[in-house]
């Protein structure tokens, strides 16, 4: 059976299967204000001044209903501190003091934003408020208003419909949590931040990469967006046929997304297999009971340590049996999680526990096998039947113990909607229960703004070139290739690329190579680039204009400002960069001549190659390759 429901992703026909994929691409606005205040759009790094606490609580909306993703947030209990520094937030952010008028600077690009999609703006902006409390927001709610509704884009000659374009304030930047209380600074809330919602249309993974990225470069065609870590999220809502509506949150790199859709589709399948499977077995929901076992007496001589930790707390183990489950627990429905993963994380979301065991996998983690046949013969185990248990303080353990009846029930219809956050590695985790209708009303303290046919007319005259243009202007004024002009406009540093090519002597060509191939070399190497501004990116590009640094040492001066975060200047001294004279390089080449003098003399072709490679090798980050190319042939020369 095991083997039926090892699904090989890439063998799935996209189309076959139903798969529907909608985009939601949030990018922060490069304002001089935030969305609801005179606040900058930066963030600090220092300590904060001021620090409080919180404790948020849903509200009903107008129609006396709950949503339940504000309701599943409160319910963990936690308490909210946050982070404050005059600098950079004021009481509007801390709730203490009303918002004020929407920035217009934030609108125009929004509309602007509206006009590049074929949009059609709304006559009259209104703020409304979206119901939040994981602590993100001090109020218990986003701020958010739609721009424009409808709209379109063309990619590989297939029209994606837009659905809404929004404008929002960004969230407060987590700093931390523990299992009683998160900690958000102020900074980043309020920071502008437009969205661009399409339509479920795309269907296959690879589709999905192709649309992210063409509305990126519509983005960042405005030069009004901003780059560096946290100012892109990327949302998928992905479905399958017979499945679900999966809301992934937070994909933070274009080159995830294909694989973020190719693992919930797995994933997915998987879970419909299951069912099949456990409905072949006969299990019906009234046979999963929430009749919890207090099995401590099993364990009180365990080898486990997250067994004994737990007893020593005064805590015990709960065990609850899952009939006609067995051996499903241990399917994996992606390359990282499994059917008691999933499990798991219910259990660790609502009651608070560091996590589950299950006889699929035990005996395993210092519990014994004659622990598990003292399990199997407390609850009545049959060798269809699975148990799930847990080592904590009685309620926390009761409440994850719910949870997973309350997961293993909703494997008997399928795939379960729910709201899942992306990890690094492409895979996904529980992070909340699906939005429901009840989370937006009206904000009533931020008047609405009408749009009139004047002022789009206006931004119409005004908007930037289309993407084909703005490639075409790059390989024209500045002697690039296609293929450069493309990466640079798909990556985050065009407008550095102008500040140096205008500013400096250095090749353009250098300039973008280095700015998108280079860089992202050192990235996949592990280097955080991102770390650096472009402040700082832009001083290694004027020691090399200063003739301070060859072009070569660029990647090492970068890798050494990343790991250590000191200044460009002092990688040249830290790491023996400092460009050599000529005469310094004249005495190496003709040191590296006496070294290699019998291999030259008995290989006249290949003794230039030969020489350059020795020369090279001892210089290369301090002269630029040009100089050594002029003197070995001199040399040479001279010598033959």
């Amino acid at each position: 059976m095991l083997d039926r429901l090892r699904l090989v992703c890439s063998m799935v026909n996209f189309r076959e299967i139903g798969l529907k994929v909608g985009l939601e691409i949030h990018r922060q606005l490069d304002t001089k204000h935030k969305l609801f205040c005179n606040c900058p759009t930066k963030l600090f790094t220092g300590k904060p001044e001021t620090v409080f606490v919180r404790r948020l609580r849903p509200t009903q909306s107008e129609l006396g209903q709950f949503d339940p993703a504000a309701l599943f947030e409160f319910q963990k209990g936690k308490i909210i501190v946050y982070e404050t520094s005059k600098e950079t937030s004021c009481l509007v952010e801390s709730d203490e003091e009303p918002p004020h008028n929407l920035n217009l600077e934030a609108v125009e690009v929004a509309l602007q934003v509206a006009c590049l999609f074929n949009s059609k703006p709304v006559d009259e902006i209104h703020v409304m408020r979206k119901i939040v409390i994981d602590g993100s927001n001090t109020c218990g709610f986003q701020r958010t208003c739609i721009i424009a509704l409808g709209g379109f884009l063309e990619v590989n000659g297939k029209t994606i419909p837009i659905q809404t374009i929004c404008l929002e304030e960004d969230a407060a930047r987590k700093m931390g949590e523990d299992e009683k209380k998160t900690v958000y600074r102020l900074d980043r809330l309020g920071i502008p931040l437009i969205e661009v919602a399409t339509a479920p249309v795309i269907s296959t993974p690879e589709e999905a990469e192709k649309v992210a990225l063409a509305i990126g470069r519509i983005l960042k065609g405005t030069g009004k967006v901003k780059r560096g870590i946290g100012s892109i999220r990327q949302d998928l809502n992905i479905s399958i046929k017979d499945g679900a509506l999966i809301e992934v949150k937070g994909v933070q790199e274009l080159g995830l997304i294909s694989k973020v859709v190719e693992y919930e589709v797995q994933r997915q399948l998987k879970l419909l297999e299951i069912k099949k499977e456990l409905r072949k077995r006969g299990l019906v929901e009234e046979e999963l009971k929430e009749e919890f076992f207090d099995v401590t007496e099993i364990f009180k001589e365990t080898k486990s340590g997250v067994v004994k930790r737990a007893l020593d707390k005064g805590g015990i183990v709960l065990a609850v049996k899952l009939p006609k489950i067995a051996g499903l627990l241990k399917v994996k429905l992606e390359p990282k999680l499994r059917f008691g993963t999933e499990l798991s994380d219910r259990a660790v979301f609502y009651g608070g526990v560091g996590g589950i065991f299950h006889t699929d996998e035990l005996p395993a983690y210092g519990i014994s096998q004659k622990e598990v046949e003292n399990l199997r013969l407390k609850l009545k185990l049959s060798d269809l039947d699975a148990a799930v248990l847990i080592a904590d303080q009685p309620k926390k353990a009761e409440n994850a113990l719910k949870a997973v009846v309350e997961r293993v029930k909703e494997a008997l219809k399928g795939v379960p909607e729910e709201t899942r956050m992306a990890k690094p590695d492409g895979t996904t985790k529980y992070m909340r229960p699906r939005p429901g209708a009840a989370r937006l009303y009206p904000e009533t303290d931020v008047p609405p703004i009408p749009v009139s046919s004047e002022w789009l007319n206006l931004i119409r005259e005004t908007l930037p070139p289309t993407v084909d243009q703005q490639i075409e202007s790059l390989m024209k004024d500045f002697k690039i290739n296609r293929k450069l002009a493309e990466q640079l406009l798909d990556s985050e540093y065009l407008g550095l690329f102008k500040k140096i090519v205008v500013e400096t002597k250095i090749s353009p060509s250098f300039v973008a190579t280095a700015l998108t191939e280079t860089l992202k070399s050192l990235e996949r190497k592990g280097v955080v680039v991102e770390n650096l501004s472009d402040e700082q990116i832009y001083d290694v590009f004027k020691l090399i204009d200063e003739g301070k640094t060859a072009k070569e040492s660029f990647p090492a001066i970068i890798e050494w400002m990343v790991k250590t975060g000191g200044r460009a200047e002092e990688a040249l001294t830290k790491l023996g960069l400092q460009t050599l004279t000529s005469q310094e390089v004249e005495g190496i080449v003709k040191r590296k001549i006496e070294e290699n003098i019998d291999y030259i003399k008995q290989n006249p072709d290949r003794a230039f190659n030969h020489l350059m490679k020795v020369v090279m090798g001892e210089v290369r980050g301090k002269v630029d390759a040009r100089i050594v190319v002029e003197v070995v042939k001199r040399l040479l020369k001279d010598l033959m």
